[in-house]
């Protein structure tokens, strides 16, 4: 199984892969690797993890300009694709129309024998890739549903295709998934365990997202979408803050009354509801994996009083954070 790219309308070769056929993987066998970019074909990394029927990849990428590669593939594959951030086209006689992804948005394709032109604009790409062994997807997709039987029928006739013509948003419970993923320090065998489970979880999360139609509707204009993703990412990297509504409004330019609606029609849940969740798992974190005492954990995810940490982490484990580390 081979992967080439190349310059422009196929001209220099850049880059020829081969990777192992999904099936001649040993059992719990697992293989890794990071390549790193460098310019004129952007800045950043991207990691690849490979084992029996299940090949991911992610990465981050400094793009100066717009990146136009022609690929080249013998793959016969079903990706779970996710664009964390960026846009990207595949123009190719494989699909009916070109295929294009924006910022926070996934879907699944069917891809067999690639060969066509990619293109990739930034500023910043984060792209998250997990491409499966046809056979080994079929077996989790649902009988005697339509949109699933015409996605099979799709896959039996090697005619490549998407599972739904429209992409849908990536959810919090995705997020959460991919960043499980991307940050697994387990080896070996017990990484794979880890990483299979992971796949399968995510995968039960896109089959559901496309199988439920009230999930396509939305009120919010793209760029108020869009505004919401920037609240959620800074509460992810700034969760020690001590923000208002008002203030985090203000910081994406646009008001609280669509922050609370917008807010909580994506990502299921308040704009508070959600940082606490991410405080009470940071800190769950902290208390099994550091040697940080409670007032150190308490004042790391933004808590100065530790009682009122303790407290809300009860609320939320039912248990309190000493007798959690001590177990």
């Amino acid at each position: 199984m081979t992967v080439r790219l190349y310059d422009k309308n196929f001209g220099n070769l850049l880059m020829e892969k081969n990777y192992p056929a999904p099936y001649f993987f040993n059992d719990g066998e697992i293989q890794e690797c990071i390549t790193q970019l460098f310019p004129p074909y952007g800045n950043g990394f991207y990691h690849e993890i490979s084992f029996a029927n299940v090949h991911i990849s992610f990465g981050n990428i400094l793009l100066p300009k717009r990146l136009q590669l022609y690929l080249e593939s013998d793959f016969d594959s079903v990706e779970m694709h996710f664009t964390l951030k960026g846009k990207s086209k595949a123009i190719s006689g494989n699909f009916q129309k070109t295929v294009a992804f924006d910022s926070y948005q996934h879907n699944i394709i069917y891809a067999h024998h690639m060969e066509g032109r990619m293109e990739f604009e930034g500023p910043e790409m984060h792209l998250f890739e997990i491409n499966l062994a046809p056979e080994f997807f079929k077996k989790f997709l649902p009988e005697h549903s339509g949109v699933f039987e015409i996605f099979r029928n799709s896959i039996e006739r090697q005619n490549s295709s998407l599972l739904q013509p429209e992409h849908n948003r990536i959810t919090q419970e995705m997020y959460q998934i991919l960043n499980d993923i991307m940050h697994c320090s387990r080896k070996g065998i017990f990484k794979r365990i880890y990483l299979e489970a992971k796949v399968s979880e995510l995968l039960l999360l896109q089959l559901e997202h496309f199988f439920d139609r009230d999930s396509f509707p939305s009120s919010l204009q793209k760029k108020d979408i869009e505004k919401m993703y920037d609240v959620r990412d800074y509460i992810i990297n700034n969760l020690n803050a001590d923000s208002s509504l008002n203030d985090l409004a203000h910081l994406v330019g646009t008001n609280e009354f669509t922050l609370k609606k917008g807010f909580k029609e994506i990502f299921g849940t308040t704009v508070f509801g959600f940082w606490n969740d991410l405080k009470m798992a940071q800190a769950k974190k902290l208390l099994l994996d550091s040697n940080l005492n409670i007032s150190e954990i308490s004042d790391n995810i933004g808590y100065k009083n530790p009682r009122h940490f303790s407290a809300a982490f009860k609320r939320k484990f039912n248990i309190v954070p000493s007798k959690l580390r001590n177990r």
